[in-house]
Parts: C-alpha cells; sequence; structure tokens
C-alpha cells in the first residue's frame, strides 16, 4: 500500500534524494553528490529541529550519510543501488530499511538482539513517525 506522507518535509527531502540518487545511477555522477550535500542540509535541518544529535532521526540520516560516502569512490558506486532502492521504497511504501537498522544498534533498543527482534524489526507494516514508535513494548 502507498505511504505517500505529502505533507511531511522529511517525505519531500527523501523525494528528492530518491531523484538524485536515480539521476546517479542513470549516468548523471553530480547526482550523487547533490544527494550527498543535501543529506547534510537535512542533518543540519533535523539537528536543529531535534536539539540534539543523538535523537534518531539524525541517527538514521547520518547513517545514510556514511553509506552515501561510502560508495562515492567510483569503484564502489555499485552500492548506491542500496540507498537508491531503499530511499524509493521509504518514499512509496514509508518502509525504511536503514531506520530499522540503525533500531537494532544497542543504545536504541531494550531488549537483547535475537532472531525474533531481528523478524520483528525488519518484516513489520511500516508505520507513521519512526520504527521506534512503532515496535511493541518490551
Amino acid at each position: 500500500m502507498l505511504m505517500l506522507d505529502t505533507r511531511s518535509i522529511s517525505w519531500w527531502y527523501w523525494l528528492v534524494s530518491a531523484i538524485l540518487l536515480t539521476a546517479g545511477m542513470r549516468g548523471q555522477p553530480a547526482g550523487f553528490l547533490l544527494a550527498i550535500g543535501l543529506t547534510v542540509v537535512q542533518l543540519i535541518h533535523f539537528g536543529m529541529r531535534e536539539h540534539s544529535l543523538v535523537a534518531f532521526p539524525i541517527q538514521v540520516r547520518l547513517a545514510y550519510l556514511l553509506l552515501l560516502l561510502i560508495a562515492l569512490p567510483e569503484n564502489l558506486q555499485w552500492i548506491y543501488w542500496i540507498p537508491t532502492i531503499g530511499t524509493w521504497a521509504q518514499v512509496l511504501f514509508g518502509y525504511c530499511a536503514m531506520a530499522r537498522l540503525v533500531s537494532l544498534l544497542p543504545w536504541n533498543r531494550k531488549q537483547p538482539l535475537s532472531f525474533a527482534l531481528l523478524e520483528q524489526t525488519f518484516l513489520s507494516a511500516p508505520v507513521r513517525g519512526n520504527i521506534l514508535q512503532g515496535l511493541p513494548p518490551v
């Protein structure tokens, strides 16, 4: 089911990021650099809004930026397929694999890492807000 959250500035950031990454994948490498720049803008924007550099939205964007930077060298640009597909999944369906991955970091979870937690984290339906809000309590 589509989850187009057009009233959210975050959704618009992700839409533009997806378009820029798609342009990069289609042979316009400036798209990758512009996506990196937009992610930095997002980090600043959400850092000012959240008043905390450790807030969950900041962690997700920082991890996303790191992935984009890792993929920047020409021989690693095939990695851009991962954030391109993932960002489109976020834009169209509200499924953010990066947020789900970040939610599993030790400081973001209260329960021990287990197969059941991995299954619950990656196979649960998308929710409005963030994945931490959508997981059932311990």
